[in-house]
């Protein structure tokens, strides 16, 4: 285990000091996750005062920008980081924190006067405590609402929501102001509905550009409300994350908030939100800078409410794309259909226009700071099981246990076992058997039925694959074989089957069985089956995820030892260890 305490860095420029804390914690996982020597070891990100654990907790707004990067290399890397934040820097909580975080498999603790918080997510009844907020006060009708990224999709939808609630002044920030498609037919709409909308030019990010937009508000109509909708995805795994890739992210959300916080302190505002991300919360994978942005608006927000003033951070999960109109420029608009399997198999489900506005509603009428309107299939996270469920959705669900039969309560195969059966088998059965697992993991990744569809010498970039499900590939690699492997594992193999070889020689190096002879399958058939039994009795610990494939398969191969056409012994022979038991688990089912 090594202890890594981030540095508080000094200087009284906020958005500077997000840049150095996030830049350095950024080159010291670098190190961490990419040097093998480390592969072992825990690292433990010990901050200072970097969460708003408790009411009036006033937080690090660098070290929380850091915090959120941290949790995104969390899930990048399972099992290789541990956070703690402490209100006291003292070696024996620390050690302790530790101690009872990894024997609760607690992946992120604070430590507040001696007692140890563990983070959850629990839904906004009205009967929690209060986390320092209060209830947004009724807007001025005649007042001016700013919305920040005003004539992106979400603002869009937003502007069209608050003049159907009775908003009279809209003032709309962007980049390209009115030069924007579909600004000026948006004007119009919003006028129908009863509101007056200006467009105004200008970067969010340039203090001079906010400046002269809120002196530009008429004194008729002051400055109500904010809404701070801008932002920028440029995802990047942590490992790989450039000073650029920061830069774009932190710019519009950090330095954007920063800049209306000091600048509308002194009016009297009825209430300041920002839309963050569920990704600073959970720490999504790939989304490292996205994260760390996220993570300092909810800080922001909590000093705000510690000094009086107006403040509430909406962590939002994912928008799905309006299908009512023609923008496509939402964060959720590019998904890849492995990007979507991902998050329907962990129960994350996109929020539609009408659920995300619905949301909003309830969140001005909270009296919470922090809240995380996001779409959650309770249903399926439950499905996920005591290991699959995230800490942070711990309290909302329980787990289901899987029905399993008598004969497969055998543990699953251990990354030893695995080793060691690969290393009875010659090098040939040793990399099919390790191309069946490949395939079955990839299969698993894209959201396929069965691996009968992967190809094992197509490009892993033809197959879909991109940054997140190539790491979620990595990680399911890793888990089954005991490897250590890099975040570039496809791109430096770029096929299954190249994959699968390589592999072969890093789990089992020393196969010692002996080649198959060069002699047709009715030869080496009755031995290649005589290995069905114990085959299966290890196929018994695995999952039933490839039912179907393997029963044709078999099937098949029945028909070609009865004389009939059709597959031959050699399909059965490369079925793979999850396909042999699905076939064991249906034909004998559960007992």
């Amino acid at each position: 285990m090594v202890v890594l305490r981030p540095a508080r860095p000094a200087g009284d420029d906020v958005t500077a000091r997000v840049r150095a804390a996030v830049t350095e914690l950024t080159g010291h996982l670098r190190v961490w996750l990419t040097d093998q020597r480390f592969a072992g070891s825990l690292l433990v990100v010990c901050t200072e005062r970097a969460l708003g654990a408790r009411a009036g907790d006033e937080p690090d707004l660098a070290l929380s920008a850091a915090y959120g990067l941290a949790r995104s290399a969390q899930n990048e890397y399972p099992g290789r980081l541990l956070l703690v934040d402490t209100d006291e820097p003292t070696d024996t909580a620390l050690r302790d924190a530790v101690a009872v975080a990894s024997a609760a498999r607690e992946p992120q603790v604070a430590l507040r006067a001696g007692e140890l918080l563990v983070p959850r997510l629990h839904r906004d009844d009205g009967s929690a405590q209060s986390d320092g907020g209060s209830a947004a006060r009724t807007p001025d009708p005649d007042g001016t609402v700013l919305i920040t990224g005003g004539l992106g999709s979400l603002g869009r939808s937003l502007a069209r929501h608050l003049a159907s609630r009775g908003a009279r002044r809209l003032l709309l920030l962007s980049r390209r102001g009115a030069q924007s498609p579909g600004a000026a037919e948006l004007v119009a709409e919003l006028g129908e509905l009863g509101a007056h909308a200006e467009l105004a030019r200008g970067d969010v990010a340039r203090r001079d550009d906010v400046a002269r937009v809120l002196a530009e508000v008429p004194a008729a109509h002051p400055l109500t409300a904010v809404v701070h909708a801008a932002g920028v995805l440029d995802d990047g795994m942590v490992e790989s994350l450039t000073d650029g890739q920061v830069e774009n992210v932190l710019a519009p959300k950090v330095d954007g908030a920063w800049h209306l916080h000091e600048l509308t302190r002194e009016l009297d505002l009825v209430g300041f939100t920002c839309f963050s991300s569920a990704a600073g919360v959970f720490g999504t994978a790939g989304q490292g800078a996205y994260a760390a942005a996220n993570a300092f608006l909810d800080a922001l927000m909590n000093q705000r409410a510690a000094a009086g003033l107006p403040a509430r951070s909406l962590g939002w999960g994912l928008w799905a794309p309006d299908s009512g109109t023609s923008t496509t420029d939402g964060m959720g608009a590019g998904l890849a259909a492995a990007d979507r399997a991902r998050m329907d198999r962990t129960g994350i489900r996109a929020l539609t226009v009408e659920q995300g506005l619905a949301l909003w509603d309830t969140a001005t009428g909270s009296d919470r700071v922090h809240l995380v309107p996001i779409g959650l299939d309770l249903v399926t996270v439950a499905g996920l099981g005591e290991e699959g469920i995230p800490p942070l959705l711990r309290d909302l669900v329980r787990p289901v246990r899987r029905r399993r039969s008598a004969r497969s309560a055998a543990p699953a195969e251990s990354p030893a076992d695995l080793a060691r059966r690969l290393g009875r088998l010659s090098p040939t059965e040793r990399d099919r058997q390790v191309l069946n697992l490949v395939l079955g993991q990839i299969a698993a990744v894209l959201g396929y039925p069965s691996a009968d569809g992967v190809p094992a010498d197509g490009p892993f970039g033809d197959l879909g694959f991109d940054s997140l499900s190539s790491v979620e590939l990595r990680n399911r690699l890793n888990t089954a074989t005991g490897l250590n492997l890099p975040a570039t594992l496809v791109f430096d193999h770029p096929t299954p089957a190249i994959l699968a070889a390589h592999l072969g020689t890093e789990v089992a190096p020393d196969a010692a069985g002996e080649e198959e002879p060069a002699d047709g399958p009715a030869e080496r058939g009755p031995d290649q089956l005589s290995g069905l039994a114990q085959a299966v009795e290890e196929a018994l610990a695995g999952e039933n995820a490839q039912r179907d494939a393997l029963r044709g398969q078999l099937r098949a191969a029945l028909r070609a030892l009865d004389g009939e056409p059709g597959l031959g012994v050699d399909e059965l022979s490369a079925a793979s260890v999850d396909q042999l038991y699905a076939f064991v688990d249906r034909e004998l089912g559960d007992a």
